[in-house]
């Protein structure tokens, strides 16, 4: 396929995104107070289990409950099922390609899943499923017709890798690629399959070899592994429990299982990039590559959504699943990150992610 420039405002392969000064780290006054606020977040999370972790400066403090018996492994060590949060990691690992040479982010996707396949005059890019400009739906057309069967229980799981790249290379976007922004669970799932056919390696060993262990993410898998130490998720009521999820071939959008440990290890490496193997690529996904809304108020990057605090900006991404929820984001100008997971599935005025959100963007 013929290489074209990313189009990014901004090149990715810079060095970029550095941070300003950090503030002061917090004292014993600050730790009470903190601990205080992460055992409220938890008990306005109304959730079987639910743990708040942050990290300041490198010093975590994580606190933990719910309305559940305790289980036999501390809440803190379980693994949680971190739905559309998984998309911070393939952002990562699409710039860190990027950075490699490897990919510009310019390649039509369907020449990478299909090399024979033609791709017009205005196709479908890495860049665009990234960044939800490809002008696909968020789920295949036909997907919940073949989904329904299993709608309570694990309707992804019903539509394989196969089946959904098939789909992909059939569809014909309703929108000229690059034009209009949709979050799309769809794309990102696309990019995923094109990454790995593009380097010729498994979703699975790709995501692992360049992100989790250089990383340091041990305890991150992408896969239930049916163990004592995967939380369980339960239904809206908080009461029955629902099976371990399975994202079929929408593996890159939502597939990460990982502990409240292991996120914080992931985003206290973006908050100082220079003592992680990964360094270009953390600070290259900093960078703004998209803004939209009224006044451009709705900033993106290649791996998260940015908004601004009064000290400046905060980095975050929200996911969930049939039965579970996770919030991640980081602020540099405060060297403050924060892990959210919770055992329960999204609801009506649900406040798990609205108390995230304010514990990060609050002073």
């Amino acid at each position: 396929m013929t290489a074209r420039r990313a189009p990014w405002p901004g090149d990715l392969r810079d060095e970029a995104g550095h941070a300003p000064p950090p503030a002061a780290a917090p004292g014993p006054s600050d730790e009470r107070a903190l601990l205080d606020r992460l055992a409220e977040a938890v008990d306005a999370s109304d959730a079987p289990d639910a743990v708040f972790a942050v990290s300041r400066h490198g010093r975590r403090t994580l606190h933990s409950g719910g309305t559940a018996t305790a289980p036999d492994v501390p809440r803190q060590d379980l693994r949680y099922e971190i739905g559309s949060a998984s998309k911070t990691l393939t952002g990562l690992l699409l710039t860190l390609l990027i950075r490699r040479g490897v990919l510009t982010g310019a390649e039509p996707a369907a020449a990478c899943l299909d090399p024979g396949h033609p791709v017009g005059p205005h196709p479908v890019t890495l860049a665009h499923l990234v960044t939800h400009t490809s002008g696909l739906p968020a789920l295949p057309a036909d997907f919940v017709p073949r989904a329904l069967p299993a709608w309570r229980t694990n309707p992804y799981a019903r539509y394989p890798a196969e089946r959904l790249t098939g789909a992909f290379l059939r569809h014909r976007p309703r929108h000229r690629p690059g034009t209009r922004w949709h979050y799309s669970n769809y794309g990102v799932s696309v990019l995923g399959h094109a990454l790995a056919a593009a380097t010729g390696r498994t979703w699975d060993d790709l995501l692992t070899g360049q992100v989790l262990r250089p990383l340091g993410m041990s305890g991150t898998a992408l896969r239930a592994e049916a163990q004592k130490t995967d939380a369980t998720g339960h239904r809206r009521d908080g009461r029955t429990p629902v099976p371990a999820f399975d994202a079929g071939g929408f593996q890159a959008a939502g597939a990460v299982r990982s502990t409240p440990h292991d996120l914080l290890t992931f985003l206290e490496a973006h908050l100082d990039p220079a003592r992680s193997p990964l360094a270009g690529a953390l600070r290259a996904v900093r960078v703004p590559v998209l803004r939209r809304g009224l006044g451009h108020r709705h900033v993106h990057t290649v791996a998260w959504f940015r908004h601004p605090t009064d000290g400046g900006p905060m980095y975050f991404h929200s996911g969930a699943t049939l039965g579970q929820q996770a919030f991640l984001g980081f602020r540099p100008d405060t060297g403050t990150a924060l892990a959210a997971v919770c055992t329960r599935r999204f609801r009506a005025r649900d406040p798990f992610i609205a108390t995230a959100y304010a514990l990060l963007a609050g002073p």
